[in-house]
Order: structure tokens, then sequence, then C-alpha cells
């Protein structure tokens, strides 16, 4: 089904599309250059850091609705030594199974696509079940910049915005203006909105069926703003249940089809987020690389503020 004229409209407002080149396959993150890399690097003050990754275990993030995103499953085995070493010698080793959306991590260009086509113009089809060999996450090799952490949830004066709750470009000014940081592009927003505390008080399902997020109403912001990437501490991304009935997760196809703006999910910012609060200082260097996957649709990450 096409985007609604208003949305099509909007999609074409902030297409990238050749911005790169014809041949990109980086998007945004094109915008993360030399001096993005030194801003992050200047916000280094004491050298505190944070994990912003939730733990890989069987109790992930999802639970089952979409085939495949199956949460993370550890595999372990013991086996003697074979080289001449006493019986007790050792070797363990273990193997994960698992859905890149089930943990903190980055989706590649090649996660969403309509009407046939993926970032840039090119054609789905070329997606398999080898993966992409275009747009895939293996093209980003290294993700680190400047990092700005907009704490939606603090700024509106509440702990925690309710799921469903579609933030506004106003919303996300008074986050910046809390932050005293100007944007630059090259950055990487992360939202925290709160949810992740649902995740941590053990309520997987509230966690894993609605968010506040990114909606159709900030899509021009991003793109005014020219971030490099953005990430949310909610399982889905965008606002959900989405602001129209009629159009399923328009921001993930607006920001990733057309704008090639990269999405994160599942970052926990709240040990960040409390940091923050109490020195007054919202910016970091953000050390944020996706794991390798050649022509992986995601990959999972252990992003590292470090203030």
């Amino acid at each position: 089904m096409p985007f609604p004229d208003d949305i099509a409209e909007l999609a074409a407002r902030v297409n990238n599309w050749g911005r790169w080149g014809d041949d990109d396959q980086i998007g945004t993150l094109n915008l993360i250059d030399e001096a993005a890399r030194r801003r992050g690097a200047t916000a280094v003050i004491d050298g505190r850091s944070f994990s912003l990754a939730m733990p890989w275990s069987a109790d992930g993030p999802q639970l089952g609705f979409i085939p495949g995103r199956d949460n993370p499953e550890i595999t372990a085995w013991s086996t003697p030594a074979a080289w001449g070493e006493p019986d007790d010698f050792m070797m363990h080793d273990d193997r994960l199974t698992m859905g890149t959306q089930a943990c903190t991590h980055w989706d590649g260009l090649a996660h969403a696509s309509y009407r046939g086509v993926t970032w840039n113009g090119y054609p789905d089809s070329e997606i398999t079940e080898a993966g992409a060999p275009r747009c895939g996450i293996h093209m980003v090799k290294t993700l680190v910049s400047r990092g700005i952490l907009l704490d939606v949830a603090r700024s509106a004066g509440v702990d925690r915005l309710a799921g469903g709750h579609a933030l506004t470009p106003a919303e996300l000014d008074t986050a910046v203006a809390m932050a005293g940081v100007t944007i630059e592009p090259g950055d990487v927003l992360l939202l925290r909105t709160g949810h992740m505390k649902h995740f941590h008080e053990g309520d997987r399902m509230t966690y894993a069926t609605s968010a506040s997020g990114p909606s159709l109403q900030t899509v021009e912001w991003f793109h005014r703003h020219d971030v490099a990437a953005v990430a949310t501490d909610n399982l889905i991304f965008e606002v959900f249940p989405c602001e129209r009935a009629e159009v399923a997760l328009p921001v993930h196809f607006l920001h990733i089809v057309e704008m090639g703006l990269t999405q994160g999910q599942n970052w926990d910012l709240e040990a960040l987020a409390t940091d923050c609060e109490r020195d007054g200082r919202y910016s970091f260097l953000l050390c944020a690389s996706p794991e390798p996957v050649v022509n992986g649709i995601g990959a999972p990450v252990n992003p590292t503020a470090v203030k």
C-alpha cells in the first residue's frame, strides 16, 4: 500500500538518495567525520564510562511475536585437550543462537524497504537468506562520534513517558535546551523515554508492546539537524501504537529508506541519564561500532559512553 499523500510529500522532503553518491550504502553515517569524532573526544572530562547495552539472555526483550527474533540462548561444552596434556586439561567453548533484534543493536540500512527498494534505491530483491550484500551492517566500519543524550522524559518532568506518546519537535527542542548543547552534523542522538524501566522491573510485555518515541512530526527535525544516527531505550524505536492506523511503522521507512538514517533499539540509558542529571553534562564520546556481520541486516553492539 502506498503512503498517504501527506506522508509521501514528507518522504520527498527528507529524501537523501544520491547525496553521498549513487553507490552509497551507509547514508547519514557519512556525516561522522574527523571533526565529529574530535567533538566526542573533547567531551571526555573525567573518563567515566557507561555501558548502554542490555544483558544477553533467554529472558531478553523478544516475546516471540515475530518469528526468528529469538532471545539469546547459550550452549556450552567441554572437550579434553588432544595434544598430550594431562587428563584434567579441558577446553571450554560455547555458542550463541539469537536474533539480532533481541539485544542492544543497530539496524543496517537493509532493514526496511518499500515499493521494492531499500536505501538509495537499491532493489530489495538482492536480500536473500544469505543476507544483504548491499546496505548490510558490514558496511559500517566504525561508529564513533559525539553522543548526546536527549532525556525527553526528565525534560518533560516525568520519570518515564507513557507508551504511545508521540514525541514532538518542541519536546526534542526542550530536551536539547536542558542538555545545553548545539546539535552539529554527525552527532549521534540517544533518546531516553524511561521505557527501559519496564524491562528492569520485569514487565517484558509492556516493554515489548508499546513505546514512546520518534513520530511523523519529528522526521523533518532529525533531517534538519543532520544527525548521523538515533538510538532509543525501547524495542520498537518509534512511537507505538502508531499515530496513523493506516500506516504501520512509518518512521522506520522514512528514516531508513528515505533518509538513510541508522536506528538503534534496546539501549539502556538509565545509568547514563542519572549521571548526566548529576553533573549537567549530556554530551560524551560514544564508541558504538556494530559487530561486522557480513551481509547482516543488523548487528549487536555494546555501546560505551565516555564522559
